[in-house]
């Protein structure tokens, strides 16, 4: 082998060893059950947050942002330890200094701990609060739901009225309504407070007693230490057994029955449709009363899934050392709502600028960012900017409906040319007018309207 043929043959070796390292190093790839919110979705994501942000706003609701890790043994005392949450889906681990802390598998429970620690029981009630974030569980794997997930929810706190279980009902209603969801109904219950459950309870574990047996491992440890869990049972084969048990509501104290009656008389005044789910008790142990969930049938979802989940937990408060202090709440799914809003807009600026003054250039897009008009230019490969028909096909891909050429001439005399893409025509216009005007036409497009040409 010849000189140049040796070291032909190392380059390629080092190649193919540089192509290998390079492929071990992009082999890394996310966690199981988490994933990129990748820019072009991004844009939906803030669409539903500034939506739920305005819902929220019109409501009274303020918001609240918690850490996403917790001290462990807060969700084993809120959210129960008869629970999967607990029991099976918690992230979990001990840090440094030798403390067991979780990923936060919900948000409310972290929501009572900052509305006792920032002294918000001080507070004229009622406290209206709302979140948004991510959310961790180890848990199966299906259409819209992860592992690491988003929700976004709502807690009110200080009123024990069937009012206020009314409000935070219909406020979850009105945020699925704008975003575009149609096709979801809202399914309630009462699972009464801690004078009426327990006979309600006893009475379920008589029904149940014969074809114990029969039921999951998990039905039979739940049947002695809360036996309502096992209505929450996903088991198929299970299924058949809870279809003619007991109903809570059949169980209700006086006060329960009240505060139920008048739930469902305020939401029927409303004309907010709703299914009585009589076997509905949503999966955390804090809740008393009125429990609730507003469920979509959509094939893109897979099967009937819940969109959005809440009820009263007027003991909650207490358990962490606090006042007494009635309460409701509910978090809702990002992802799942994602899915059934669809294709969104795609991302283009409003106007896209030509020069072969890159300075001005700079400048000119500065002056119109900072009227919050989006505003892109050309970037080149190398130091000198391209020639006008080439940063002329950058704007045709750029999809903005304006373009700004900014020639030495108009730059001179102060001026810009402003091309409408879809027309092809073009005018000259003052550097000091250019904001005003493509307001006025970015305002007009966004209305409906077919504008003028510039």
């Amino acid at each position: 082998m010849s000189g140049a043929e040796q070291e032909s043959g190392h380059r390629d070796n080092s190649t193919e060893g540089s192509r290998q390292q390079s492929t071990s190093q992009v082999a890394i790839k996310p966690p199981r059950g988490t994933y990129d919110i990748l820019p072009g979705e991004t844009d939906a994501w803030q669409r539903l947050e500034s939506l739920a942000r305005e819902v929220f706003l019109a409501a009274g609701y303020r918001e609240i942002r918690n850490p996403i890790f917790e001290h462990t043994e807060l969700f084993k005392r809120a959210v129960g330890e008869t629970t999967d949450i607990v029991n099976k889906e918690m992230y979990t681990f001990t840090d440094k200094s030798d403390r067991s802390l979780t990923l936060r598998p919900e948000g409310t429970a972290g929501v009572v701990r900052a509305y006792l620690n920032g002294g918000m029981h001080r507070w004229s009630a009622p406290v209206k609060l709302w979140y948004a974030g991510p959310m961790f569980r180890y848990e199966s794997l299906k259409a819209g739901r992860q592992r690491q997930f988003n929700q976004i929810g709502l807690e009110a706190f200080g009123s024990a009225s069937a009012l206020m279980d009314a409000e935070v009902i219909m406020v979850a209603h009105a945020l699925l309504s704008k975003a575009g969801v149609n096709n979801f109904r809202v399914e309630i219950n009462s699972i009464g407070c801690s004078a009426c459950r327990p006979a309600f309870r006893e009475a379920l574990k008589a029904h149940l007693a014969p074809c114990l047996g029969e039921l999951c491992t998990d039905c039979q440890d739940r049947y002695e230490r809360n036996p309502l869990r096992m209505l929450d049972c996903k088991v198929k084969a299970d299924q058949s057994h809870y279809q003619d048990v007991p109903v809570s509501v059949d169980f209700l104290c006086n006060d329960c029955s009240e505060h139920w009656h008048e739930l469902t008389s305020l939401l029927n005044a409303q004309q907010i449709k709703t299914v009585y789910n009589k076997r509905l008790v949503r999966g955390l142990d804090y809740y008393t009363k009125t429990v609730f969930e507003l469920v979509c049938d959509d094939p893109r979802l897979g099967v009937s899934s819940t969109l959005c989940g809440g009820g009263r937990y007027d003991n909650l408060v207490e358990v962490f050392g606090g006042p007494p202090t009635p309460a409701a709440g509910w978090a809702a799914g990002v992802e799942r709502l994602l899915i059934l809003l669809g294709g969104q807009p795609a991302y283009r600026p409003d106007v896209f600028i030509v020069s072969a003054n890159q300075a001005e250039a700079l400048k000119l897009a500065c002056e119109l960012r900072a009227e919050n008009i989006i505003c892109e230019l050309d970037y080149p490969t190398r130091t000198a900017m391209r020639s006008f028909s080439k940063q002329l096909q950058q704007a045709n891909k750029s999809s903005a409906p304006w373009t700004v050429i900014a020639g030495e001439e108009e730059l001179a005399s102060g001026a810009v040319a402003l091309k409408d893409m879809s027309a092809g025509s073009q005018q000259r216009v003052a550097r000091s007018e250019l904001g005003r005007l493509l307001h006025d036409l970015i305002n007009t497009q966004k209305a409906g309207q077919t504008p003028a040409s510039p």
